[in-house]
C-alpha cells in the first residue's frame, strides 16, 4: 500500500482501514509467538501500513 492510494480517502474509511490493519497485526503477532508465521516480513509491512494510515488521518483532520 502506498500513501498516494490512501491520501484521498475519507476520515471514516481511514479509521475503518486502521482497525482492520490493527486486527491483522494482532493476528500476525499471535502467529509469530506460536511459531506459525513463516513470513516474518508481514509484521513489518503491517506496521508500516498502520503508520501510513495514521499519517493520512492526521493530514485529513488538519484540513
Amino acid at each position: 500500500m502506498k500513501y498516494t492510494d490512501i491520501a484521498d480517502k475519507s476520515l471514516k474509511e481511514l479509521n475503518d482501514m486502521l482497525k482492520e490493519k490493527k486486527v491483522l497485526l494482532f493476528e500476525l503477532k499471535t502467529k509469530f509467538k506460536t511459531m506459525q508465521l513463516t513470513n516474518t516480513s508481514e509484521l513489518r509491512a503491517a506496521k508500516k501500513d498502520i503508520a501510513r494510515i495514521q499519517t493520512a488521518i492526521t493530514a485529513a483532520s488538519a484540513k
